[in-house]
């Protein structure tokens, strides 16, 4: 038989199997060695008896370290104590190297410390378990866009001008020229959702933001639909059932890993739609209520979105801010053209935003206003101004965060553990 994986050891029972693994940790009575073995697909307790093995055998086992690489052989048992199910006789060891003093003990290491050692945390079963998670909630989320008709479609990272107008970007040269690491690829997917009708793009995306809080980083990556004939409420729709589908996904192919993560689960089973809606004033009133009175006008910050959500078992839209802080693409309400028809999508438990999202203008001579109220040049967005001159139509978007949904959906204190090596305003390294 050649090497097998942990991820289908339960094929084995009874059978004698070798596979390479490393060393998690290792006990001994005397008598019997205790070998916790990984293999970057799972875990699994290996078992040696000093009677049953060969004394080089027993020998090996003694010299393994932390860390340390090896081949193992082994007969496959049923073990229902075990987390794995599964428990490993082993009777043969061929070392690939002994690791020397690993620097990740287990001992409580400080989050710097982590952090500067990251490539070496990421073996850790927490963080194995986060970014397993990741990967299912990427998966999900290309699943739903791909079976519902959407075309994936990337847009450019180096761009000519902001997405939003704003001056949180990276610049660089573009040869002689000026050019920015893109903050979204939105308006991009405006154009190719006129070509394509519903499109999304999946991407990674860059915010110069000095911010240190535990929602923020300055590379992530970004899921973006966009959909041609599509309004307000069909948007809002939209999003809930995709937001289901991810969640749905990872409790039915993770129960394991958020074990790991000690998350709890029913919150996450209470994820079904419908989501409740609450408009900007209602959030206002609801604020009030609680003592965080603001005036109207004025955007929330988190402790107004954990405030808010702490009165909901799901997530929860909150719908028509002002259009005085929000973008200048977002339709206005045509029943109050000071709102705009837009949602950000608010997680439970203290999350906050995970999507923002908007029907866009698709009046040219709105559009041409809000280039003038916000200083955008003809030189710089015209041809998104071409995409309301030759054959406008209604259409909506939104935009998901992929770090701030891991976050939520794996119940972590901060964003930087959601990505396998996060940038973050004072880390670059490694």
């Amino acid at each position: 038989m050649g090497r097998v994986d942990l991820a289908t050891i339960g094929e084995y029972v009874g059978q004698s199997v070798t596979f390479g693994g490393w060393l998690t940790r290792k006990r001994s009575s005397g008598k019997i060695q205790f070998l916790q073995i990984r293999d970057g697909l799972g875990f699994i307790q290996g078992v040696l008896v000093k009677s049953e093995v060969e004394e080089s055998v027993w020998e090996k086992a003694g010299q393994l370290t932390q860390e340390s690489s090896f081949y193992v052989t082994g007969v496959v048992r049923e073990e229902p104590r075990s987390p794995s199910g599964y428990e490993l006789n082993v009777t043969g060891i061929d070392m690939i190297q002994i690791a020397k003093d690993y620097p990740i003990t287990p001992k409580e290491h400080g989050v710097d410390f982590l952090m500067d050692h990251r490539h070496l945390w990421l073996r850790a079963p927490r963080q194995r378990a986060i970014l397993r998670i990741r990967a299912v909630i990427i998966s999900a989320i290309q699943g739903f866009f791909d079976e519902r008709g959407f075309t994936l479609v990337d847009p450019p990272v180096l761009t000519p001008s902001s997405c939003e107008g704003t001056t949180n970007l990276f610049h660089t040269k573009y040869f002689d020229e000026d050019a920015y690491l893109t903050q979204s690829g939105q308006l991009y997917m405006e154009a190719a959702a006129m070509a394509l009708g519903k499109v999304y793009s999946f991407g990674p995306t860059f915010r110069a933001e000095k911010s240190k809080t535990r929602r923020h980083l300055i590379e992530f990556w970004m899921i973006e639909p966009e959909m041609a004939f599509v309004d307000h409420e069909e948007n809002l729709n939209v999003q809930e059932r995709f937001i289901s589908h991810v969640v749905g996904q990872v409790l039915e192919k993770c129960r394991a890993e958020l074990a790991v993560l000690e998350r709890d689960v029913a919150a996450l089973e209470r994820v079904m739609p419908p989501f409740p809606r609450i408009t900007y004033d209602e959030a206002l009133d609801l604020l009030k209520e609680v003592g965080m009175e603001l005036p109207w006008g004025e955007d929330f910050g988190a402790p107004h979105e954990t405030a808010i959500a702490g009165k909901f078992d799901r997530p929860v839209f909150i719908t028509h801010y002002p259009a005085s802080f929000k973008a200048f693409y977002m339709k206005p309400d045509p029943h109050r053209p000071e709102v705009v028809l837009c949602a950000d999508m608010i997680a439970p438990e203290g999350y906050g935003e995970i999507i923002g999202g908007s029907q866009r203008i698709d009046d040219p001579e709105l559009l041409a206003e809000r280039f003038a109220e916000h200083e955008l040049t003809e030189e710089a967005y015209g041809w998104y101004m071409d995409l309301r001159k030759y054959g406008s139509v209604p259409h909506s978007g939104f935009g998901l965060g992929l770090e701030r949904a891991v976050a939520w959906i794996c119940g972590l204190d901060h964003v930087r553990e959601t990505i396998a090596f996060p940038r973050t305003l004072y880390r670059l390294y490694p």
